[in-house]
């Protein structure tokens, strides 16, 4: 890959990037990382990125490098080993400007169960999707939607074509409706029953009564078959549940669909952040009644326990990479509300200690303590035994690593794939010694909710 000098021109700011995005919707590893809930103070930025120099993905354990137009090879090197040689491979970025979020990089996924092996836990059968797969991108659509700006960054010596083929996806403004080729085959299904969860439920409530954990995330799957191409699906869904760390990913196997409130991980310079969110209630249609419902979450000792569990998770999580004494806890528990629900969401931050780097703090930090309980590995193994298969992208990681050190990275809750005419997405709680499975239950249906009402409208039942 040639070395030469990353630059930024200025382009038209886009009304709704996903017009921009929409003829590239189908393209293999063309990704979206897309803030549509652009109110929130975490929603200002979006990237549109085609046409990678690089792929890397990792499936049973192998990693697998393409670049450009060349042949897939076997790759001895960890992931993170290669996502740190890739980045010595971009164009410099010194000439940019400090605070643009991303000035190439990588791009990409980590599904939960990449986290497994470091847990010591093995693997599930073999997912649909590789376990991790990355882009490395040398030219991307940054838009800026807190200040109504766009830019696109490219290699000095491609930016007049990369502004030939950036200028004709800006300049559209089609709104696309619904694609008569998109169907949903009959209903959502449930693979647990009722049932199933209860058991499921039961054998967690033994284990915390036992001493062998204090808190386990416990998710069940749903499924729906569908036909045609899924970006007509996250068009519809962006716009009845937008959220700022939104996604969609057009993989050679698969899309995958993210509408994710939750922040894993940040990463800027040597500052990071983590924002778990633990306790969850349904937005209601009436104001007054909405407010109460908001006024129980933070007045509920239950679920701040349970978000107060995780913040000590997460503060050991970041303790391996932080400089001595700089993890503090600046937000704990405060109320925010999306469009469907509302969370309680906390925020860690930390400095990174000497000698370490985004990725160790991303290696440290996954899969996210919100997704999994305490202690994190017990956690995991109790989720390995009673959920009995993949979770695949669910609960794993979305985002972007900055090739000048910056990274920001989801928690792909409320997301879904789209492989081989199954849509899949799942739904969890943390179950905690004063749990009500009835409650917990409900909760898991009330985070998907949207999923299965729109769902069931688009197959003919709403």
């Amino acid at each position: 890959m040639p070395h030469s000098v990353l630059t930024r021109r200025a382009v038209p700011y886009p009304e709704n990037a996903a017009t921009v995005f929409a003829s590239l919707a189908s393209t293999p590893w063309s990704f979206f990382l897309d803030s549509s809930a652009t109110a929130s103070p975490q929603g200002r930025y979006s990237m549109l990125v085609t046409a990678p120099r690089r792929r890397l993905w990792q499936e049973a354990g192998r990693l697998w490098i393409v670049d450009e137009d060349g042949p897939a090879r076997r790759s001895a090197l960890s992931l993170w080993e290669a996502l740190r040689e890739s980045m010595t491979r971009l164009p410099d970025a010194a000439s940019l400007p400090a605070e643009l979020p991303f000035a190439g990089g990588a791009l990409g996924y980590l599904a939960y169960d990449f986290g497994l092996a470091g847990q010591g836990i093995p693997p599930p059968p073999a997912p649909s999707l590789p376990e991790a797969a990355f882009g490395i991108y040398d030219t991307t659509l940054l838009v800026d939607h807190h200040g109504r700006k766009a830019w696109l960054c490219a290699p000095e010596d491609r930016m007049v074509q990369a502004l030939a083929e950036w200028q004709p996806r800006l300049a559209c403004r089609k709104v696309y409706p619904h694609d008569p080729f998109f169907q949903v085959r009959g209903p959502v299904r449930q693979i647990w029953s009722r049932s199933e969860y209860a058991a499921a439920f039961a054998r967690v409530y033994a284990y915390i009564q036992a001493g062998d954990c204090y808190q386990v995330n416990l998710a069940q799957p749903f499924v729906a078959s569908y036909a045609g191409s899924p970006w007509s699906l996250y068009q519809r869904l962006r716009t009845v549940n937008p959220a700022p760390f939104s996604a969609y990913l057009s993989l050679p196997q698969g899309a995958v669909l993210s509408f994710s409130p939750e922040r894993l991980l940040q990463v800027q310079k040597d500052r990071l952040q983590v924002r778990p969110i633990k306790g969850t209630r349904p937005r209601l249609k009436d104001r007054q009644d909405d407010q109460q419902m908001a006024q129980a979450l933070l007045a509920s000792p239950k679920d701040r326990a349970e978000n107060l569990m995780i913040v000590d998770l997460l503060r050991n999580d970041l303790g391996r990479v932080a400089a001595t004494g700089s993890v503090q806890v600046p937000q704990l528990c405060a109320l925010e509300s999306y469009a469907h629900v509302h969370h309680l969401v906390s925020v860690v931050e930390a400095r990174l200690a000497s000698g370490q780097d985004a990725l160790s703090a991303l290696e440290a930090c996954f899969p996210g303590g919100s997704i999994t309980g305490a202690p994190k590995r017990r956690a995991m193994e109790i989720i390995a035994e009673l959920e009995a298969g993949a979770r695949g992208l669910y609960c794993g990681s979305i985002g972007y690593l900055d090739q000048r050190g910056g990274l920001d990275m989801n928690i792909a809750i409320r997301s879904m794939t789209a492989v081989r005419g199954d849509l899949r997405f799942w739904a969890g709680g943390g179950i905690v010694a004063d749990s009500d499975p009835d409650a917990e239950y409900q909760e898991t249906l009330d985070k998907v909710a949207v999923f299965h009402r729109e769902l069931a409208a688009l197959a003919g039942e709403g």
